[in-house]
């Protein structure tokens, strides 16, 4: 029987917290139908302003798969990450084009500037591989998790959005985030116990930045 991953056992020691980002209010919205239209494209126009900031970090990341990875993987897996982000953000572009959201005028909100500035922080060469690693999972796995909800059977995810949930919530992205998930996993089984602390709480305060940009989402 193959033993439980640390993430794993953070997941459940952490589950209500986790739990109030991937079943938020906003997500609960958008999966029985009634999420607001104005609620949805403030969080489309958030986003596309967070993925560019998001991938210098990313970028950080694999600089130091590079310099400190044991396992020559892990810089193909961040690298086809990272350039997965050109077509992320070509796609924001067309979703507000056809939502007359005018990109250009969006301004970063405050949960937007404190999750971008925690990020920027852990660009740090500083920062253990093991702990940016952790970042990288936890925001992919909240979105995964989040938007799979959204499209599961059952739910009554509207049209018009059902094609933004699956971008993140089918099992591409999830296979994505499994990967990760297990290059954590195998990075934590060799760290000191005070590298594995490190991970853990740094994945916590990344659930509770994404826990605050749902409330933005919603106008909280």
């Amino acid at each position: 029987m193959q033993e439980t991953g640390m993430t794993e056992k953070w997941l459940r020691k952490h589950s209500s917290v986790y739990n109030s980002a991937t079943k938020h209010p906003f997500i609960l919205s958008i999966r029985d139908g009634t999420v607001q239209s104005h609620s949805f494209k403030t969080r489309l126009a958030q986003d596309y302003l967070f993925v560019r900031e998001f991938v210098p970090f990313v970028a950080s990341v694999l600089i130091k798969a590079c310099k400190d990875s044991d396992d020559s993987d892990d810089v193909e897996v961040i690298l086809g990450g990272l350039a997965a982000f050109n077509d992320d953000i070509s796609w924001f572009k067309r979703e507000a084009n056809k939502r007359d959201i005018r990109l250009s005028e969006v301004v970063p909100q405050k949960a937007n500037k404190d999750y971008c500035r925690l990020l920027e922080s852990l660009m740090s060469s500083d920062v253990e591989y093991t702990v940016a690693l952790t970042v990288l999972w936890a925001c992919g796995v909240v979105y995964l998790e989040s938007f799979a909800y959204c499209i599961e059977k059952g739910s009554k995810t509207a049209l018009e959005w059902k094609e933004i949930c699956e971008r993140w919530g089918t099992e591409g992205f999830g296979q994505y985030c499994q990967t990760l998930q297990k290059m954590v996993d195998r990075r934590l089984l060799k760290d000191s116990d005070e590298e594995v602390k490190k991970a853990e709480v740094v994945f916590l305060c990344i659930v509770e930045h994404e826990v605050e940009f749902w409330n933005m989402s919603s106008g909280n």
